[in-house]
């Protein structure tokens, strides 16, 4: 059978990658093409467009790109009608593929979505739309399969999340040796243990959410001279970005393309909302939660986003399991004393683990996400 996905961000060519493999694992005949990444194509899929050529953020980038947008889906488009696929399988990267999935839907191609855009945060208004041009949605978070249901009156598929399989595989494949890359703005003070124990700084992967966070969680490093703070940079940034933060500390150090390794050893972090508060979460590393954008661009979220946790981990388990940090609450005072509660304090590193351990069973939907999205794409293309 004939399969053409379309993902449009480095996390969808992951777990769009192994979809892949699960894919031909199920149907050995399978001719895959795709929109993605470097790993898709590693999978055995025919990469048509790379999600580089496609990531556009924020408003102004959009209009400035804007006939570069239109001109990849009038190419996806025609793309899809001369392969002719079995079905199309979007994952995630909403603004893109909701376009094409109505589209689709008009041509008479099955439409499969795996991983749902958000809208129970935001832009909920979209989902009459999905149900009218979606055959089979396929959710990753727990709590969607029950809030399409009960909201919308729209049964969907919840397969688990994907980040379980890709953390298992990294658990078991072991940590690396950490390369660090350190900057010292002044060579008379030492780090003060040769081998200390590491706290991961996961700051974001954007110039802006980098510049409003990150002078705030070293900060934090003063206090825990005995700890070395460990800094993931994004991997579009380049090292001279990062040196003026951390010119004026000595305990800190940075990583690139090892934030896995990093959290196999890291005793707690401090890490941005998103994604990588799930992924610290299934390395079971304790955390605190940071997020501080401008004041325009928060009082305009906080309207817009009707959420009551901004991290995934209490999203999913739906009550405080990691602390957040929002806005002016995001202090070096306060990191501080929340950063030296997750060290200390027995009782609550136990409960951090029990309810992480919580948090991976309701992940996990009874089995990996990726080989249950393929068996419900390949029974539905062959009902």
């Amino acid at each position: 059978m004939k399969y053409y996905i379309i993902s449009g961000e480095a996390s969808g060519d992951l777990h769009g990658s192994n979809l892949v493999k699960q894919l031909y694992l199920l149907d050995a005949e399978a001719d895959i093409r795709c929109w993605g990444g470097d790993l898709m194509q590693a999978a055995g899929a025919t990469l048509v467009k790379h999600y580089r050529d496609l990531a556009f953020m924020g408003f102004a980038e959009v209009v400035k790109n804007l006939p570069t947008i239109l001109q990849n889906i009038r190419f996806c488009k025609q793309d899809i009608l001369s392969f002719q696929p079995d079905t199309l399988v979007l994952i995630d990267y909403p603004g893109f593929n909701l376009r094409i999935a109505e589209w689709a839907k008009q041509q008479g191609f099955k439409v499969i979505y795996y991983i749902s855009p958000q809208v129970w945060a935001w832009k909920a208004n979209r989902v009459k739309k999905m149900k009218q041009c979606i055959d089979k949605m396929l959710c990753i978070l727990p709590f969607e399969k029950k809030y399409f249901r009960d909201t919308w009156n729209w049964e969907v598929e919840y397969v688990g999340h994907p980040l379980v399989e890709v953390v298992e595989k990294k658990k078991q494949f072991g940590v690396g040796s950490l390369e660090f890359g350190v900057v010292h703005s002044n060579p008379k003070l030492q780090t003060p243990n040769p081998k200390p124990s590491l706290i991961a700084l996961l700051p974001g992967s954007r110039k802006q959410e980098i510049q409003k966070k990150l002078p705030i969680m070293l900060q934090v490093a003063r206090s825990f001279p005995e700890y070395r703070f460990v800094v993931a940079q994004a991997p579009g940034l380049d090292d001279a970005f990062y040196e003026p933060f951390l010119a004026a500390y000595t305990n800190v150090s940075t990583v690139r393309n090892q934030t896995y390794d990093l959290l196999l050893q890291a005793s707690a972090a401090l890490a941005t909302s998103g994604t990588a508060t799930l992924e610290t979460a299934l390395f079971g590393v304790p955390e605190v939660v940071c997020y501080k954008g401008s004041n325009i661009s928060y009082q305009i979220a906080k309207r817009l986003i009707k959420i009551k946790y901004i991290s995934l981990v209490n999203l999913i388990m739906d009550k405080p399991v990691v602390t957040e940090l929002i806005q002016d609450e995001l202090t070096p005072d306060n990191l501080v004393r929340e950063l030296r509660s997750l060290l200390q304090d027995s009782a609550k590193q136990k409960q951090v683990q029990e309810d992480y351990l919580a948090l991976k069973e309701l992940l996990s939907a009874g089995g990996h996400a990726s080989a249950q999205a393929a068996r419900i794409i390949v029974d539905f293309i062959r009902k």
